[in-house]
């Protein structure tokens, strides 16, 4: 159990939060939400210990044992795979290399003899022999192979360190398990190992997450970061999300009920004060007017930008034909013999064991990779936008303002326009005049999505959208894809964008060719599920 009372963080004399208390107990798993920059991460480094609170304390009983999913890929280079897994248990890990430190010696003395035999006791109840097992049964629950657990860290792939760290974070049964954004990198069948795993734990889970597929599966609570204040709610996110809309309503119609009031009785009053015959009316009603308030919306610091696709034309008959595209990269044949027709009113998820297949067909796509071999032949009424996975290109040698960067891309290039279009993109004020190069991951992808709404495209390429974006945000680009009237082509990592946005689902098999299916994801995991 973790007990949170009357917690308070400031920073340059402002307050995150302040005025927290909550309590965390055994076998719920608890969301937590909030905007970018509300004090997510935060949050949870002030629980696990790694920062000191300004005001008011977190009790955890000194017997629970926490997890902490860490966020330093490069961390354990030194280490091998199963070292490293093993570490999430601090304790066992001490007493394993101990062990090994006494056997080791050439001079066994008795005392080392008591020493190791104690030492051996503590690491059965820890059931230490069973280590080796339960760390390669989470390598291979996270997609991994058991042969990796006396690989070098060093040498792995990013993928495959994310995923190391995620089963230490796992590793020995935790009491509290901290995760801060754990399906990031995760393919489609580890997040739903992962879900398995979460929902079938005894313990604590607080987990921060931009997945909202992922929050609806596992949470129990949903614990809001809005404005300094901290608020637990009982459910998952949409039950969460409908809720929260559903008061604002309320409360939006109660105050406009409550303005009306007011005005109708102000102007009685106004009207008939000087009236004696209407005196005692007015006077009533003057005090049934003191009684009245508006009562003011809870402040909120999230902030939805406006995500809309138009097209300048409609497309014809002829989107996209192509036909047996190969592509190796880097020694590796990530494209073969790829043939699909694209139709109108497509909206198509990408899907690939090896997302740099997909990374590679759309730069092939949009002619920055030339293919191998095969062709592909775009129809003459299409036009396309294109939202690449890296856009460091944009930005990364650009010291233009955001307003001036977006100037390159507009058929209207009035900074009044400007200005507007970007207010609704969440730049205001002096923030249009921010060089492009200093911005943050979720800036810049906000700034490519201007980009592309700029082209009136009928056509739209999006690899890896929702990469750095708050829930809000999210949830803007998801409602801008499922109203746009032409043709998508997209590749995500998120189940529900991907559920409501995709009416087609091709995936590139590493065999060669693809599997094309009109349907949508959920129908499509299902079929995968029954041919496994």
């Amino acid at each position: 159990m973790i007990t949170v009372s009357e917690l308070g963080l400031g920073f340059n004399g402002q307050n995150l939060f302040s005025g927290v208390n909550l309590l965390f107990t055994p076998g719920n798993c608890y969301g937590v939400i909030g905007a970018n920059g509300a004090g997510k991460s935060t949050f949870l480094k002030i629980l696990s210990g790694e920062l000191e609170p300004t005001k008011g304390e977190v009790v955890i009983d000194k017997k629970l044992r926490m997890s902490v999913l860490k966020q330093d890929h490069y961390a354990f280079d030194a280490f091998t795979v199963f070292d490293t897994i093993l570490q999430g248990n601090p304790r066992l890990y001490e007493v394993s290399k101990q062990k090994d430190a006494l056997y080791a010696k050439e001079d066994f003395s008795e005392e080392d003899g008591n020493l190791a035999a104690e030492l051996e006791a503590e690491f059965a109840e820890m059931n230490g022999w069973d280590a080796e097992t339960e760390a390669g049964k989470l390598l291979q629950g996270l997609g991994l192979s058991v042969d990796l657990l006396y690989s070098q860290m060093g040498a792995l792939s990013e993928t495959e360190k994310v995923k190391i760290l995620l089963a230490q974070a796992l590793f020995g049964q935790p009491d509290i398990i901290l995760l801060d954004e754990p399906t990031n990198g995760l393919d489609v069948d580890s997040i739903h190992w992962l879900e398995d795993f979460l929902m079938d734990y005894i313990g604590t889970v607080i987990v921060v997450s931009h997945d909202r597929h992922f929050l609806n599966d596992i949470c129990t609570h949903i614990v809001d970061i809005d404005y300094t204040k901290i608020r637990m709610y009982v459910g998952n996110y949409d039950f969460w999300y409908e809720s929260s809309q559903l008061i604002q309503r309320m409360m939006r119609d109660q105050n406009r009920k409550n303005e009306d009031k007011i005005k109708e009785l102000q102007a009685f009053i106004q009207r008939f004060s000087a009236n004696k015959s209407k005196s005692k009316q007015a006077t009533s009603r003057k005090k049934l007017l003191d009684k009245i308030t508006v009562e003011e919306m809870p402040a909120s610091s999230r902030r939805y930008p406006y995500v809309g696709f138009t097209m300048d034309r409609e497309p014809g008959k002829e989107i996209l034909t192509v036909e047996n595209l190969s592509k190796t990269v880097d020694g590796v044949k990530v494209l073969d013999n790829v043939s699909f027709r694209v139709n109108k009113g497509d909206k198509i998820a990408f899907l690939a064991e090896n997302q740099l297949a997909v990374t590679t067909l759309f730069k092939i796509l949009t002619e920055e990779l030339t293919p191998d071999e095969g062709t592909f032949k775009w129809g003459v009424s299409t036009t396309q936008s294109y939202f690449p996975q890296d856009n460091s290109e944009y930005f990364n040698d650009c010291d233009l303002s955001i307003l001036k960067w977006l100037e390159q891309y507009s058929k209207d290039t009035t900074e009044t326009y400007l200005r507007g279009f970007l207010g609704k993109m969440l730049f205001s004020g002096e923030d249009v005049l921010k060089p492009v190069n200093v911005l943050s991951g979720g800036e810049k992808v906000r700034c490519m999505l201007s980009r592309m709404m700029m082209f009136g495209s009928n056509v739209l390429l999006l690899d890896q959208p929702t990469n750095h974006l708050d829930l809000e945000s999210i949830t803007a680009v998801n409602n801008g894809m499922i109203e746009f009237k032409g043709v998508i082509l997209f590749a995500s990592h998120d189940h529900q964008f991907v559920q409501t946005v995709a009416n087609r689902i091709i995936e590139i098999l590493p065999e060669g060719g693809v599997l094309d299916r009109m349907t949508t994801y959920e129908d499509y995991l299902e079929m995968k599920a029954q041919r496994a």
